[in-house]
């Protein structure tokens, strides 16, 4: 479920930076965006796992940032660049 939330994070940061900005802002706009995706992955997987045991709450909000994070970055290069293919050459 969090790599799912990693592609459409991607993709909606590769769809919302435009070229014009600088790499700081555009930086800026895609650490925002997966902040918001990932609370609200965050969020689902609580109410996915209500009967988990307390111990192992802490995993279920730790558990796939790393794929979360790759196929985040994977995915906005990717549509990032298919957009503005023709503006970058």
């Amino acid at each position: 479920m969090r790599a799912l939330a990693g592609v459409a994070a991607g993709i909606v940061a590769g769809f919302v930076i435009p070229v014009e900005f600088d790499q700081n802002t555009s930086v800026g706009i895609a650490i925002g965006i997966a902040i918001v995706f990932y609370i609200i992955s965050v969020g689902v997987g609580k109410g996915i796992a209500k009967n988990v045991p307390k111990d192992k709450h802490k995993k279920v909000a730790t558990e796939g940032i790393i794929p979360f994070i790759f196929l985040l970055l994977t995915f906005m290069i990717i549509v990032f660049t298919a957009l503005h293919q023709s503006i970058l050459t």
